[in-house]
């Protein structure tokens, strides 16, 4: 028990050895104006189009629970993460979102070369949320990049739509997160959407509709998502807001209208009933939780000091 113990502390002295270095002014004297270039780069690509929003939001997620916020999600080869089924449904809106935010920082030649992907990825994310009406929040930066990509390192990285209470507060303690974060982050479903493959089950099972699920609701997504339905088709997560980042998503779980197993388990589950009903009652108590939550999620297994490096192209390592 003791050895179990040092090694828990030794692990925890790591973590935090890591991410104790990032710092907000991290680029003040290197690329002063590094938030304003992302900022105005993210705002241009939003204007385009709103898939900007959850798609780098969701990337960032995928990024940092597969091998730690290094951006390596973004390194395009022949075994790359990106190109595993699990992270196939990324929107390319959101690779396109960083390396726009990335070819505006690297056309300032002060920044040139100065600024990683990762912390760009990361910026990117909190204006997004921003440009959605969520909140605004201070990123801590100094991340570097990894080199390293593969699929294998997907493999039981990410939480999936069938998920239940045990297995999703598992999979995020694994990094540091609790229960009450994963709630947190699990508001970010009121943005985006999901194909009908990932929900069909619950709609389409031979013992009838999912009983957690509202039933006007489940005969609405039958008619949205017939079941020779084209797979490209795609359903909004939030049914009532979801293009603005609130706390829309925690009322729908309260009308069994939680589109994943995984989100309607947050409210039938007692453990975690009454944070929902907290988020649900209150957008000011789910904005500071989701702050505080994804700036956990920034620091998962970080690279800084003379660990990794800042990638000339977001796609390819140095």
């Amino acid at each position: 028990m003791k050895k179990q113990m040092l090694c828990f502390m030794f692990f925890s002295l790591l973590i935090v050895s890591s991410y104790a270095q990032l710092r907000q002014n991290f680029y003040q004297n290197t690329c002063p104006n590094v938030e304003s270039i992302v900022r105005s780069a993210v705002t241009k690509k939003f204007q385009q189009t709103f898939v900007t929003v959850p798609g780098t939001l969701r990337l960032f997620f995928h990024d940092c629970f597969v091998r730690g916020c290094d951006a390596s999600v973004l390194l395009a080869n022949a075994n790359a993460e990106k190109d595993h089924p699990d992270d196939l449904s990324l929107a390319g809106d959101g690779f396109d979102t960083v390396i726009k935010a990335k070819a505006a920082v690297d056309s300032n030649p002060n920044c040139r070369n100065k600024v990683s992907c990762a912390d760009i990825l990361a910026l990117a994310t909190r204006d997004v949320i921003g440009l959605a009406g969520g909140p605004s929040y201070s990123v801590e930066l100094g991340r570097r990049d990894g080199r390293i990509s593969t699929k294998a390192s997907v493999q039981h990285s990410l939480p999936h739509p069938d998920f239940k209470l045990d297995q999703l507060n598992t999979m995020f303690a694994k990094h540091g997160l609790s229960q009450t974060d994963m709630i947190a982050l699990s508001g970010a479903h009121t943005l985006g959407f999901s194909h009908c493959s990932k929900f069909s089950n619950r709609i389409y099972s031979k013992s009838g509709i999912d009983p957690t699920l509202n039933r006007q609701y489940a005969l609405q997504l039958r008619q949205m998502c017939p079941i020779n339905v084209d797979p490209r088709i795609a359903i909004n997560m939030d049914p009532t807001t979801p293009r603005t980042f609130d706390n829309a998503y925690y009322k729908n779980l309260q009308q069994g209208k939680g589109l994943f197993t995984s989100d309607q388990v947050l409210f039938t589950d007692t453990r975690s009933r009454p944070t929902v009903n907290q988020f649900a009652s209150s957008n000011n108590a789910f904005n500071q939780a989701f702050v505080t939550a994804i700036t956990k999620l920034g620091r998962i297994g970080v690279l800084t000091g003379n660990k990794g490096e800042i990638r000339r192209d977001c796609t390819q390592a140095n």
